[in-house]
């Protein structure tokens, strides 16, 4: 009778931090557009692994390799990126409690797929080889956008839209090189 009296106090799950959760591998092929070094539209293989997740927050590893040979020149490319992620950051914008933006924006987006789509911005920061010389790293910096499709347990499709900024030597010059790269890959 005495436990009707007071109060009952309600208790919230708090993010757990979640070391190689599930799908923590990911294969992607990038289709990009750069400035330097050579300026063509090439195809790039990219493999990662997500090694933490805090709540809506992860922290991935890429490795990214780019290869581009013709009858004049050679030009292989490794860079290697750390990638912090934000996913469903646009739920920020439950407001107003009658029509929330983040449900209206979800559906214009993703139409029926609305529920499962898990859309990311994320960072990009690492390095790339050749960089400032033929034997030397290089910086890479960008950002990223683009959205997750959970297919069934431990299986998804994910597409996004990258940009990066890297150093990048080519034919002995050295140079700074802007690329879009279009992403499609699976996370196991």
């Amino acid at each position: 009778m005495f436990t009707l009296a007071l109060p009952q106090t309600a208790a919230g799950q708090e993010a757990a931090l979640d070391i190689l959760p599930i799908r923590p591998f990911n294969f992607d092929i990038s289709f990009n557009q750069r400035t330097f070094a050579p300026q063509a539209r090439v195809i790039a293989a990219q493999v990662g692994i997500t090694a933490l997740r805090y709540g809506p927050l992860e922290m991935r590893t890429v490795y990214q390799y780019y290869s581009h040979h013709t009858p004049t020149f050679v030009t292989d490319q490794h860079s290697l990126f750390l990638n912090p992620r934000w996913n469903n950051f646009i739920d920020v914008l439950d407001f107003p409690r009658t029509r929330p933006i983040n449900r209206i924006i979800r559906h214009v987006l993703f139409g029926p797929l609305e529920e499962r789509a898990v859309p990311y911005v994320g960072t990009l920061i690492g390095g790339t080889l050749p960089g400032r010389s033929d034997a030397s790293p290089g910086y890479l910096y960008g950002g990223q956008v683009g959205v997750r499709f959970p297919v069934a347990r431990g299986f998804s499709v994910d597409m996004g839209l990258q940009y990066t900024r890297f150093e990048i030597d080519f034919k002995g010059k050295s140079d700074l090189s802007q690329q879009w790269l279009f992403t499609i890959g699976v996370r196991l």
